[in-house]
């Protein structure tokens, strides 16, 4: 299962660097503070995934899903702007992210967001399977 994980992030990372493209030519570096951190760790996750998928260890499979659900906020923090950016929401604070996930679902942030989004949840839910299951195989 562990390599399932690392299957859905090469999907999730797929949309992910379409997306960047995109900001890179289009946003002028705006939310860089943002968008930049969490491509970063996103990336810098597969480093203790693949040392745990080597050697068993679970130590390495938390650190893992430590920086993804450390580093995720930064994508989240993205889209909320985003949102608040074509719904000219002018509020602040991260009350307006179940109104942007809406707004992304509904399409208005483009299909790529709609699947980005999607895919997280397929990153994340098997990956904290996986430290569970590897903790109590362990123990």
């Amino acid at each position: 299962m562990g390599y399932l994980v690392v299957a859905a992030w090469v999907i999730q990372a797929a949309f992910g660097v379409s997306l960047l493209v995109s900001w890179a030519r289009r946003a002028r570096g705006r939310d860089a503070g943002l968008v930049l951190p969490h491509i970063l760790m996103m990336v810098g996750f597969l480093v203790p995934w693949s040392v745990f998928l080597a050697t068993g260890a679970p130590v390495w499979a938390w650190l893992g899903f430590l920086i993804l659900v450390s580093f995720i906020g930064f994508g989240d923090a993205t889209m909320v702007r985003r949102s608040r950016a074509v719904t000219g929401v002018t509020t602040s604070g991260m009350g307006d992210y179940w109104p942007a996930v809406r707004v992304a679902l509904s399409g208005r942030l483009g299909w790529r967001v709609i699947v980005h989004a999607l895919m997280a949840p397929v990153v994340l839910l098997p990956c904290v399977a996986v430290c569970i299951t590897a903790t109590i195989a362990a123990g």
